[in-house]
């Protein structure tokens, strides 16, 4: 007989009816988290047994048990040891495509991609760099634009054998934007590609949230970009080697594209198929 009234009112777990459930979040690597009872917000940095440990923007450690008790962008989370992980099928590289396994470096393609500004070019390196050997595609480090058509000249770009390059901070009517500009009215512009980012430096391309803020600081002009950042996460930035050290910590947090700005992901995957097409 069917029971209009249901089943039994008092079958299962009574006291936990109505009760939001909060959802568990396994501490993986680099999770930045925050623990209600002390407000300390920082990045796990290991697991052990039941302890998970962070390490907040300053570097300092603090242990904590896992379980409840934690905010993840400001909603509550129950904390739980990540799951050993089982052999996976075809893995991906950084910047999200299809690991190619053993696969060695291809003879390097008459192309090149020139990067300005050493920071950028690292940055490139890490997500792109797998990609980019196996497509035989060289990045290289260009030191600023100013000498930029100079460049484009003596490589002399032409059908198959041609230039991409990645601008610091090209916005219009920037110095930057009229350089590229002239390239691309130049001789050799059909097989020149200049694109840039919009960013103060490339370390803005880097989403904030991997260093636990929500916003990139905004540092007054009368101050050194990069020593007012490094000021306002509390590190040292006297010297070029505490810049130095600051772009490592900030380097360090990128995994994968993921963890970078959409505005830097367009133009480097636009340079890679431009060289690259056929």
């Amino acid at each position: 007989m069917n029971d209009r009234y249901g089943s039994d009112v008092l079958a299962g777990d009574w006291r936990k009816a109505g009760r939001p459930v909060i959802p568990e979040k396994a501490a993986t690597k680099d999770l930045v988290i925050e623990e209600v009872a002390t407000g300390f917000c920082g990045a796990v940095v290991r697991i052990e047994k039941n302890i998970v440990t962070l390490e907040d923007r300053f570097g300092k450690l603090r242990l904590f048990p896992l379980g409840p008790g934690f905010l993840l962008d400001g909603k509550p989370v129950v904390l739980v040891a990540p799951q050993k992980a089982a052999p996976a099928g075809r893995g991906r590289t950084a910047s999200g495509s299809f690991a190619v396994e053993n696969a060695a470096a291809r003879v390097a393609l008459p192309s090149r991609i020139f990067v300005e500004g050493r920071h950028d070019a690292e940055l490139v390196e890490k997500v792109w760099g797998a990609d980019l050997r196996i497509e035989g595609v060289v990045v290289e480090y260009l030191e600023g634009v100013d000498d930029l058509d100079a460049i484009v000249r003596e490589f002399k770009p032409g059908p198959g054998r041609k230039v991409g390059v990645l601008v610091d901070h090209l916005v219009k009517g920037s110095k930057e934007s009229r350089i590229a500009d002239a390239v691309a009215a130049g001789p050799y512009g059909t097989h020149v590609l200049v694109v840039g980012h919009p960013y103060i430096d490339i370390w803005q391309a880097v989403k904030p949230e991997r260093l636990g803020i929500k916003v990139w600081p905004t540092i007054p002009r009368t101050v050194e970009w990069k020593k007012g950042i490094c000021a306002s996460f509390g590190w040292p930035h006297d010297e070029q080697a505490d810049i130095a050290r600051a772009w490592q910590r900030i380097l360090g947090q990128v995994r994968t594209f993921a963890d970078l700005e959409p505005a830097l992901l367009g133009r480097v995957e636009e340079l890679i198929d431009f060289v690259t097409a056929p």
